[in-house]
């Protein structure tokens, strides 16, 4: 059976979050033992030299067992970096054109 048959006939449901060049899958699927779990897929779109698209993917394996640390852990997480930077978004960093504003100290005493 091939790969692609094999993780649609396993898979129960499905989200997908869209957030600019990169993609989100949450995926329920179920296991040979009939249980659920959750897969959790990051997938950036790139471009290599001729122009042409390629996708990286990074895929995280979530069991039941697990789901209660996870969630915890993820909400205190969020809600630090919430209340540490507030709910803004700095964008013009992600600007495809962003260029780093580094500069040197040349005497501490003008900080």
């Amino acid at each position: 059976m091939s790969d692609y048959k094999e993780r649609q006939e396993n898979e129960i449901f499905t989200k997908v979050l869209k957030a600019g060049r990169r993609t989100y899958f949450f995926d329920v699927r179920e296991t040979k033992a009939g249980d659920y779990y959750l897969t959790i897929t990051e997938s950036k779109k790139n471009f290599n030299d001729s122009g042409e698209a390629t996708f990286e993917k990074h895929k995280i394996y979530l069991y039941k067992e697990d789901f209660k640390s996870f969630q915890e852990m993820f909400q205190e997480s969020t809600d630090f970096i919430i209340s540490s930077k507030g709910e803004d978004v700095i964008s013009e960093r992600h600007e495809k054109d962003y260029k780093s504003r580094s500069f040197t100290i040349e005497n501490e005493d003008e900080i």
